[in-house]
């Protein structure tokens, strides 16, 4: 769950990010897939300690 949800929070934020900042179509694509990436990873990593942990 952790990692959908970071995918989800990841691409709006980086969509969001890179609208503010006056990127054209493709910028905003850009940034919307490395952040859903980055985050993604992190809510995976995350996922998995928390697994691991309990």
């Amino acid at each position: 769950m952790l990692v959908i949800g970071g995918l989800v929070i990841g691409a709006l934020w980086g969509g969001f990010s890179a609208k503010r900042r006056g990127g054209k179509p493709a910028d905003i694509a850009q940034y919307a897939a490395v952040y859903a990436i980055l985050l993604g990873l992190l809510g995976l990593f995350l996922t998995i300690a928390i697994e691991r942990l309990l």
